[in-house]
């Protein structure tokens, strides 16, 4: 798959995130040239029957729409050729290597904020209704064409009891037809509307914004934890009270005093975030290898071909703390160096020398399932 440096054609990285991240769209004819997908609608309903596919199968009769959630089997998709329809299919890259490949080519953005790669497949007139997303989004076309309206309009009034969010008043105020190797990109909120112009399939790759009520609630959890209050409520000295109902001043300042020993800092932050960021999905789960290669085999391979990431594991690093689906793990300096140019790359080439210490953090990931030998 031939491209330019990155899928943002000629303009540069620099210029795209200063002029168009969270502000405005921006349309690359040619983003991906000669791309044309990395499965066929085929591949893709298939995948979607499988057990642990995230997917959704949306129809549109008479005006209507009508969402179905996996699983699935193949009989769901049989019958459907008289309605618009669009079979979606999230995490993709959890269980392509192409996939997984094909977000390496937006690593100008962050690790931490990246979501997953979703495809979908429509034949002509299938779509999913106008409607908005929360998070950055560029909607890359495989193969046939896609055409996309959006707005940047304020109203954001949904369709009652409708079983997707689609908007009430969508008001189109540019359209174009994407052809394969083109890109859309869309920030938060910005309102869309995809409509196939044949049969067509287009690879979104999401960027999360999280809100700030979920990060505090989940902190809040994260704090529980490691958190040591000591001492006990205690009223050595209580007195009658005219209404015994009422919560007495003396509780209110020792509990007060009590909860004010709850302290966090910047690196509780950052540690929280990692491990929250890294967190694999609910649905997601590892398998250990089937016939596991001993401690010594295992450091021979890695030596002489490297590690790989499994496709499902989300690595991330802050000062010399590697963050490996959810868990935190303390590296010295030339260990954390090698181990950040894995979560940077999702792999590792021959690891000729390295620490006993990393030899048996990599065995345990290993064992988990969290990566490979090649």
């Amino acid at each position: 798959m031939k491209s330019l440096s990155t899928p943002l054609g000629y303009l540069g990285i620099e210029a795209f995130l200063r002029d168009y991240w969270q502000k405005k769209p921006l349309l690359i004819r040619g983003a991906l040239p000669n791309f044309t997908g990395l499965l066929t609608p085929q591949q893709l309903t298939a995948l979607a029957c499988t057990e642990d596919a995230q997917a959704r199968l949306v129809t549109q009769r008479r005006g209507r729409f009508e969402l179905q959630q996996s699983p699935f089997t193949a009989k769901d998709f049989k019958g459907l050729s008289k309605a618009q329809w669009t079979v979606l299919v999230q995490g993709v890259n959890h269980h392509l290597p192409s996939a997984a490949e094909l977000l390496k080519q937006f690593n100008f953005i962050p690790h931490a904020r990246l979501d997953d790669l979703m495809v979908s497949y429509a034949p002509c007139g299938g779509g999913v209704g106008p409607h908005f997303d929360s998070y950055d989004v560029f909607l890359l076309q495989g193969m046939g064409h896609r055409r996309w309206q959006i707005s940047t309009q304020a109203d954001r009034t949904l369709i009652e009891d409708a079983p997707l969010r689609i908007l009430k008043d969508f008001r189109v105020e540019q359209e174009w037809v994407l052809a394969p190797g083109d890109m859309l990109y869309l920030p938060p909120h910005c309102a869309h509307n995809g409509i196939a112009e044949d049969d067509c399939m287009t690879y979104s790759i999401g960027f999360r914004t999280p809100a700030y009520q979920e990060l505090a609630e989940q902190f809040l959890v994260y704090l529980q934890d490691r958190i040591c209050v000591e001492g006990m409520y205690a009223d050595p000295d209580l007195k009658t009270q005219k209404h015994p109902s009422e919560i007495c001043p003396d509780m209110l300042k020792q509990v007060e005093k009590a909860i004010e020993q709850v302290r966090w800092d910047a690196d509780d932050i950052a540690n929280f975030l990692g491990c929250y960021l890294s967190e694999p999905k609910p649905h997601i789960y590892f398998d250990a290898p089937g016939h596991p290669l001993g401690l010594a085999k295992f450091s021979k391979e890695i030596q002489n071909k490297g590690v790989a990431l499994s496709l499902k594991s989300q690595m991330l690093c802050h000062v010399n703390t590697i963050f490996m689906n959810g868990e935190a793990t303390h590296a010295v300096d030339q260990d954390y160096e090698l181990l950040r140019e894995l979560a940077d790359n999702r792999a590792l080439p021959a690891l000729k020398t390295c620490s006993t210490e990393l030899i048996a953090l990599l065995y345990q990931w290993y064992q988990d399932g969290y990566l490979n030998t090649p």
